[in-house]
């Protein structure tokens, strides 16, 4: 039987932190249970990874990335937000665990994670003001401000499972 190539192994990783970060979050989740998840041994996690932080920010970095990726879409300035607020929804359902990262990562102080933070949720910005600037969005830096007030305020209702946050109860 053939071994996986090391580059899988690091995503592998990745994923299964991911996964154990968004269950446990930052503080309660160790690498021996990351690695349980990935199926290694908690030295291999290590030759990927330096610390549980690093591991933290990169699964954060892919978080954000693939957030990113799904708001590439085009639409006029009548469809934009409704469009990237469907796919928002779309996203939440099929990959909670990058939802559940970004509001972990806003409530842990480290430094490291939070500049990671910072950093994700500015290109979440600056990708979303460029987008309604190009779809021609009147007052785009009040409508892209609105627009991430509602999806974290969508995120923390998801996270703690408590939908009648958003829109009168979860309707």
């Amino acid at each position: 039987m053939a071994r996986p190539k090391k580059e899988n192994r690091k995503d592998d990783i990745l994923e299964a932190g991911l996964e154990v970060f968004a269950d446990k979050g930052y503080y309660n989740t160790t690498t021996a249970l990351i690695a349980e998840k990935a199926g290694i041994s908690q030295p291999y996690v290590f030759k990927f990874f330096k610390t549980k932080e690093e591991l933290f920010v990169a699964a954060l970095d892919r978080a954000y990335e693939r957030i990113l990726q799904a708001f590439e879409i085009e639409a006029g300035p009548e469809d934009l937000v409704n469009h990237m607020i469907k796919v928002y929804e779309e996203l939440t359902e099929s990959r909670p665990n990058e939802i559940a990262l970004q509001v972990i990562g806003l409530s842990v102080t480290e430094d490291a994670i939070r500049s990671a933070t910072q950093k994700g949720l500015a290109s979440i910005r600056n990708h979303t003001l460029e987008k309604f600037q190009s779809a021609g969005i009147p007052n785009a830096e009040d409508q892209v401000t609105t627009f991430l007030a509602r999806g974290i305020l969508c995120n923390i209702s998801h996270f703690i499972n408590m939908p009648e946050l958003m829109d009168g109860g979860g309707r």
